[in-house]
């Protein structure tokens, strides 16, 4: 049980709603914002104070049924609600460090998807596997240091633009989202730790969005590259668990006959060197 990391997701979570959002009059004007703590406590079916030690990180852990209660209380969603069992110590939790050995099939895989950009992730955004149409319309990483082909280090360590991509914004906002929940599962694992410290002491604008606690990203359904070869390719995104290992299979693939497929055939021919010695 992370007590801290709990009672100030709660806290972030509650601060988040209004009165009107679970049906209480919103009443006379509030020093502070969301709810207040006795209302949680109220709508949840536990005592105020138990409620407010959990916040302060001072109470014992919480049962299934309670923390059942809080998720409904603070209108938690599916992702939230996970979350908050993790940190409380109610879940399945993974031991030692995550992986970051690629299962031979998906290696295989994505060698055989030649039309697609295929790259696998680890739990803490490290790039493990890539094919050649990923290196061509990313960046060559087998030239690259292990550290260096970490995803989230270069969004918010690396050059302004991230691979020229439309949406960078939510990118890493969608990192810091993804590493929160990676960090309540590795709580122990010294790669993950170490990378958000380097994090929230080298970016700002990590450590700003960090603090939000938020732990369900939108879902990206395309990006824009605006490549130096081929200019902008628009593709579609999708996004696979590879929850053996807590890996993720990233496509990025364009509708057959469109310009967009076009240019990332262009890539293919093209590869990593031809890219580089056209930049």
């Amino acid at each position: 049980m992370d007590k801290q990391e709990l009672g100030a997701f709660l806290r972030t979570r509650r601060e988040r709603l209004h009165p009107e959002d679970v049906g209480l009059p919103s009443g006379a004007r509030r020093r502070t914002p969301g709810l207040r703590r006795e209302e949680v406590a109220v709508l949840a079916h536990i005592s105020t104070e138990y409620y407010v030690r959990l916040e302060q990180g001072r109470a014992p852990r919480p049962s299934g049924e309670v923390l059942a209660g809080i998720a409904t209380a603070l209108r938690l969603t599916d992702a939230e609600s996970d979350h908050l069992h993790v940190l409380a110590g109610t879940a399945p939790s993974r031991s030692g460090l995550h992986r970051r050995d690629v299962r031979p099939s998906i290696l295989a895989l994505i060698e055989r998807l030649p039309q697609t950009a295929a790259f696998v992730t680890s739990a803490a955004f490290e790039v493990l596997a890539w094919n050649d149409l990923a290196a061509a319309l990313m960046e060559d990483f087998a030239e690259l240091a292990p550290t260096d082909r970490n995803l989230a280090r270069r969004a918010f360590l690396g050059p302004a633009t991230l691979y020229g991509v439309s949406d960078a914004a939510e990118f890493r906002h969608h990192v810091v989202m993804h590493l929160r929940s990676t960090v309540a599962r590795y709580p122990s694992d010294p790669e993950v730790t170490g990378l958000v410290d380097e994090l929230r002491d080298g970016s700002p604008e990590f450590a700003r969005l960090w603090e939000r606690h938020d732990v369900q990203a939108p879902q990206m359904l395309t990006k824009t590259f605006h490549h130096p070869a081929v200019g902008d390719v628009t593709v579609d995104c999708d996004s696979m668990d590879l929850t053996d290992r807590d890996q993720h299979l990233v496509l990025y693939s364009a509708p057959a006959g469109s310009r967009d497929a076009e240019a990332l055939a262009l890539l293919n021919v093209l590869g990593a060197e031809g890219v580089k010695e056209s930049r």
